[in-house]
This record gives structure tokens, sequence and C-alpha cells, in this order.
């Protein structure tokens, strides 16, 4: 893993196996969360932030009024203060899915290509025009406020019309497209589900290990290469993912989250969030004190 990867944050977000996609919707003065990576899409709109700067793959630009960018799975992304004086509240809509929220072979469908090639191109990162902004701003703003299954069509719908947009800018370089070897490796994935079934117990290295039929010493160094990060390390970022969930959708104590998500003590899950997210538990909880839907 080299040096730019590390300074990185990779995101596990909220996003379980049975969800569509999930929407953040909030008003806020300040952009506090560092650039960083998942293997979820994420479609990002936001409004009077100008003079923030948006940073994707290798390309950095300050923003105008309104923003609307769709990055792929591991496309590195963030946006920044920058010249954004933070003395009005800006209203920025996060939209994450899964790589898989549409079946392959439906894509190859005539209808669905569109979105399909939408898709590939987010591996680059795509900014929509200004006209398409305004074409999609009142489906974007009402998604989060739609329930059941109106807003996954409400979402199909958001989607084509992304794809049939004219004026889509292309942000990354071909050559700057971020492959997370973790996504890889068949046994990280074993490693990574097991972890996400049980990470609110005790789990030993060993125990992985035998499930593997591996060596811990080559778990270890497996884990290490593929991940940057120990065993430990990589269980804390599923314990989190998790945490950060609850913290989004419930009114759960802290101390409750803490110990469903495995940590052994409130102080000690106080240090590592915000080791690893750049703020408290507490912190985490009001920066989404917006609308937030997982449907």
């Amino acid at each position: 893993m080299s040096g730019l990867e590390k300074n990185i944050h990779r995101e596990i977000t909220p996003l379980k196996k049975t969800d569509c996609f999930l929407v953040f919707d909030r008003h806020r003065k300040a952009f506090n969360y560092p650039i960083h990576f998942h293997p979820e899409f994420e479609l990002n709109y936001i409004h009077k932030a100008a003079g923030g700067r948006r940073v994707v793959g290798d390309h950095i630009e300050q923003i105008d009024e309104r923003e609307l960018v769709l990055t792929g799975p591991n496309v590195y992304h963030g946006w920044q203060n920058f010249k954004n004086s933070g003395k009005r509240k800006f209203h920025e809509i996060t939209i994450q899915f899964p790589d898989d929220v549409f079946d392959h072979a439906l894509l190859d469908r005539n209808l669905l290509k569109p979105i399909k090639v939408l898709f590939q191109n987010a591996n680059r990162g795509v900014l929509f025009s200004k006209e398409t902004i305004l074409q999609v701003e009142k489906k974007i703003h009402s998604l989060s406020k739609t329930n059941g299954f109106d807003s996954f069509l409400q979402f199909q719908s958001l989607l084509y019309d992304l794809a049939i947009s004219r004026g889509q800018t292309f942000l990354t370089n071909m050559s700057f497209q971020h492959q997370n070897d973790f996504y890889n490796s068949e046994r990280i994935e074993k490693v990574y589900h097991f972890l996400k079934e049980n990470y609110h117990r005790k789990i030993k290295i060993e125990e992985v290990a035998e499930l593997l039929n591996m060596s811990v010493i080559s778990l270890s160094r497996l884990i290490k290469q593929r991940t940057g990060k120990s065993f430990i390390e990589f269980l804390i970022e599923v314990r989190l993912g998790s945490a950060t969930r609850s913290l989004i959708e419930t009114n759960d104590s802290i101390s409750d989250i803490c110990y469903d998500c495995g940590f052994n003590n409130i102080s000690n899950f106080n240090r590592i969030f915000k080791k690893y997210q750049n703020c408290t538990p507490t912190e985490f909880r009001i920066s989404f004190s917006g609308i937030k839907s997982v449907y």
C-alpha cells in the first residue's frame, strides 16, 4: 500500500447486504470528512457551498453554487472547505448504493444500457452539468422523503435521467483508477463476511485462520498485503461500520452501541472511534442529524 493510500480513509458505510440504497439529507456549515473511498457508488449533491473544493481521484477543483458528482466503487473522493467561508449553511444530500443494486444481466437490456454506461464512467468520477442539476434537483430533494417501493422507483428514474443527460464531465485521468486489492481476493472476502456476521462477539485470529485452513502467520500476511492493515485493525473497521449505522439509524445510547458492536468498554470505543472517524461518536451522530433513510 502506497504512502498516498495510507493518508486516505477507507470508509465502511452503514449499508447492509440487503439494502438497496441509503440517503443522507442534511444542512451543515463545513466539510469535515477526510478524503476517502468505499466499495459503494456515491452520488453527492451540494448546494450553497461555493468556494469549497472537490477532490476525486487525481482531480482537484473549486466548486460552484451547485454540485452533483457520481463516484464509482473505491474511487478516492471528498470535499474540502477551501475558500468556502462557512458563514451560511449549505445543503448536502448523499446517496450511496452497492454495485450490485441492479443485476448485471438486467443492465445489458437495451432500456438500461445507459445506466450501465453511467456506472462504468463513474469509475472516473462524473460531474453533471448545471442544466442537469436543475432538471433533477426536485427528484433528489424528494428522495429522502419518499417511502417504500416508490422510493426505489424514483431512485431508478433519477439514475436514468442522469445516464442520458448531456454535458457530463469525467474527472479523473483514465490511468488513475484505484483498484483496491481487498475485493480481488476470495479469501479476504471470506474473512470480511465472517467478521460481518460475528463482530459483536470476541473473535480470535486463530478462529479465522482455521476457517480458511491457513496458519495465523499466513493469514496475517495476507490481510496486511491486501488491506494494508493488521487483523485487529480490519476487525475494528468492521465494528465501526456497524457502530456508525446504529448512530445514524437508532436512538440507542452510545454505551449500548459500544457493547453491541463488540467493543469492551466505552472509553476504548470513544478513543478508537475518534482515531478512525476524526470525531467522537456524539459528534458523528450530531453531524448526521438531518434526514437519513435506508431502503
